[in-house]
């Protein structure tokens, strides 16, 4: 009994065997390369779908995590509520009057401070590998890099949006009309759109996503609150107002200032503009020289 077990057993295993090694059997390339270039290959997407490809990426990571919000929502608000009641009263007579004054500024600088995370997010994906795999796709090789920054763009536009709104309710009111806060805001995000450049850099040269925080920290806070978007230049010492004058970040508040007054300052609209086409220039070169030796 137990010999005719063995027999079966072994002829089931045998016949077993012999089912596997026919479904293990090696494909011919021929077979294989047919099934692969059986239908026609897509086109190679060109620079401008890759870029809102990866654009698109990045605004799908702000729905899968909407806390990234909390920086271009409550952070605004924050600031120009602070900076108002703390400050209008000393220095302008009453906050609905310095308001007035200090709500363009407050844009400019909450939205220029958080051009920061472009930076922070190159540095994150650069740590999990995936820019590996961006790199060996046959794609426009700045795509990548433009995509975070368009995503980025709608983040500024969220956080100008925000403070805007709350600033009608205390009390902003703009002599520009739509027309001006409409300039106002797309010139802001043409030149955070440039200055994210400096971080993007930043994020592919430094290590850590700290590193980038705390290298864009220091650089921000000189160009912010050595500025005009708190008071203006003339109540300054020589040595200061020197250099606010030529602060980038004073230009633009001056721009954004004038136009959402309805003044349409040309020179300080010049200035911003050159500004943001030197970081380009600069920034941009060296980032992609850094983004293909990583």
């Amino acid at each position: 009994m137990s010999t005719a077990t063995q027999s079966s057993g072994t002829g089931t295993g045998t016949g077993t065997g012999t089912a596997d090694a026919a479904d293990l059997a090696p494909v011919r390339t021929e077979s294989l390369a047919a099934i692969l270039v059986a239908g026609e290959r897509p086109p190679r997407p060109n620079a401008l779908q890759a870029s809102l490809t990866f654009g698109w990426r990045a605004i799908l990571k702000i729905k899968h995590v909407p806390e990234q919000l909390f920086d271009v929502t409550a952070f605004p608000i924050m600031m120009v509520l602070m900076y108002t009641y703390l400050f209008g009263g000393a220095l302008a007579g009453s906050p609905e009057e310095y308001i007035q004054y200090l709500l363009p500024g407050i844009l400019v600088m909450s939205v220029v401070m958080i051009t920061m995370y472009t930076g922070v997010s190159v540095n994150i994906d650069i740590a999990k590998g995936v820019f590996d795999r961006f790199r060996s796709l046959p794609i426009w090789r700045p795509s990548t890099l433009v995509g975070y920054l368009l995503g980025d763009a709608l983040r500024y536009t969220i956080a100008s949006v925000v403070m805007l709104a709350v600033g009608l309710v205390m009390g902003f009111r703009p002599d520009g009309g739509v027309q001006g806060v409409v300039a106002g805001v797309v010139l802001l995000i043409v030149f955070s759109f440039a200055f994210s450049w400096v971080w993007t850099m930043f994020g592919l040269l430094l290590r850590t996503e700290k590193s980038v925080m705390g290298m864009s920290m220091m650089i921000l806070f000189p160009l912010t609150f050595l500025s005009d978007i708190f008071v203006r230049p003339e109540t300054m010492p020589g040595w200061l107002r020197a250099f606010v004058n030529n602060n980038p970040v004073t230009h633009l508040a001056s721009a954004v200032r004038g136009l959402m007054d309805g003044s349409w300052p040309a020179t300080e609209i010049a200035w911003s503009l050159g500004w943001a086409g030197v970081l380009v220039a600069v920034f941009g070169p060296i980032t992609m020289r850094l983004y293909n030796r990583k």
